[in-house]
């Protein structure tokens, strides 16, 4: 995938589940989820895109995930979502794209990540079919009037707008220390100038998410620090049971997207790689995120993690990186 495909901002919507809602069929048992994203939250959207250049339903994806099956997530297991799911309790939100908006199953939650994406529509382009991220607000928009069909306006309504009032928001990752990123920097280092690009945005959204909290009564929106979270790994890969952070695991196609090559074997100890190919990140190191993310809530472990802002981390110096 394109560096641009990275920049957009993945949020995770938690509902408070209404009594509505719980009593319609299937019973909720935790809070329902809403993702929107890029390729790192895509679980399958993209498959169902006939002429999209952003896809990864072909080996070695998928080849640590349940039965070793390529979904369409840009790793060789579960992405960030798929387990902080299991951290809420639920099963991760199905893509959009596999639902009929007459089936219960959009009650669920739903996910609407596309590789791709951006947070400007222009964002991947090149790719020819993606959901942009205003068509994945639009397709929120389709759900929520699936739900309100189903359960009621009143119920639906917990929705601001057409979003939750507790959002998460990752913030963007050290991007310059990707390896599609490294491999310009001449020494195999990260590229300063683009971490230095992702603080100064990720700094922007907090501001932007503070004051829509002092604005929207009731809202709940954080930014997650994903950007200290990812760069931990790859400073002190050791520390958390890598060796290897500086490259892919898989070797990738450098002429269109920087993703595994299904013609050539991927590396030996997959569990030993925080990236799996030249932009995303491997099903290992996915889990520790997952598990620093989660640990990083003040009430992680509570059952009320999903409605507590995260605090939030001073932004390190894009310099720290090896």
């Amino acid at each position: 995938m394109a560096a641009q495909a990275l920049a957009a901002v993945v949020a995770i919507a938690v509902l408070a589940q209404s009594a509505a809602a719980a009593a319609a069929p299937p019973p909720a048992k935790g809070p329902v989820t809403y993702v929107f994203g890029d390729s790192m939250s895509d679980v399958g959207n993209n498959n169902y895109f006939p002429l999209s250049l952003a896809k990864s339903n072909y080996p070695w994806y998928g080849i640590d995930y349940p039965n070793g099956v390529a979904t369409g997530r840009f790793t060789n297991g579960r992405t960030i979502g798929d387990y902080m799911a299991d951290k809420f309790g639920v099963p991760s939100p199905p893509p959009f794209l596999s639902l009929s908006m007459v089936d219960d199953d959009v009650l669920g939650g739903v996910n609407f990540a596309s590789g791709g994406a951006g947070i400007l529509n222009e964002t991947g382009v090149y790719f020819v079919q993606y959901f942009s991220f205003d068509q994945q607000i639009s397709c929120f928009e389709m759900v929520k009037k699936a739900m309100i069909a189903k359960i009621g306006k009143e119920a639906a309504e917990r929705l601001y707008g057409l979003g939750a009032r507790k959002v998460v928001f990752n913030s963007l990752p050290p991007l310059g220390c990707i390896p599609s990123q490294r491999v310009h920097s001449g020494n195999g280092k990260c590229l300063d100038h683009v971490n230095g690009y992702a603080v100064e945005f990720n700094a922007a959204a907090k501001k932007l998410l503070d004051g829509m909290n002092a604005k929207l009564p009731g809202a709940r929106m954080a930014l997650a620090d994903c950007y200290s979270v990812v760069m931990e790994l790859i400073v002190h890969p050791e520390k958390h049971g890598f060796t290897t952070a500086h490259t892919s695991c898989c070797n990738v196609d450098t002429t269109v997207g920087g993703l595994c090559l299904p013609n050539s074997r991927p590396c030996s100890d997959r569990k030993a790689f925080v990236f799996w190919d030249a932009y995303h990140t491997s099903d290992a190191a996915n889990r520790v995120i997952a598990d620093l993310l989660w640990d990083a809530m003040p009430s992680a472990g509570s059952g009320g993690a999903a409605t507590t802002p995260l605090a939030a981390s001073p932004a390190p110096s894009p310099s720290r990186a090896p």
